[in-house]
């Protein structure tokens, strides 16, 4: 359904930071730099990418927006939710752990990004 997912950021160099750490915990690798600046992370067939705005003003995040990672299963995302909190992350929400609700039961660990957005891990129980 999803070609790629792009977020924006005023620190590239934190971003990095935040981003190669979490990745690096999901299995990944650091990112590619393109020859614009911007950071791509190719990861079990996805791919996303981190930018300065192109159109030169302050990057901001969406309320309500969150990006969600795959983790297979729930040290990957505790490990996940470590890495990204040591590396410039917030822990928001409850802190990682089981949801259960609609007939479906989640894995959840949640962090705001250096620039805010709001990134989570999650397997499926």
């Amino acid at each position: 359904m999803f070609s790629h997912v792009m977020v924006g950021t005023n620190d590239l160099a934190k971003a990095k930071a935040f981003y190669d750490a979490t990745f690096k915990a999901l299995g990944g690798r650091e990112a590619i730099t393109d020859p614009k600046g911007r950071l791509i992370y190719l990861h079990n067939g996805g791919t996303f990418l981190v930018t300065p705005p192109i159109d030169g003003k302050e990057a901001t995040h969406a309320n309500g927006g969150t990006i969600g990672f795959a983790a297979e299963n729930p040290e990957q995302a505790d490990a996940w939710h470590a890495a990204g909190a040591a590396a410039g992350g917030t822990p928001i929400e409850d802190p990682p752990g089981w949801r259960e609700g609609g007939a479906m039961r989640l894995y959840l660990a949640y962090l705001r990004d250096p620039d805010g957005n709001k990134v989570c891990a999650m397997c499926r129980g």
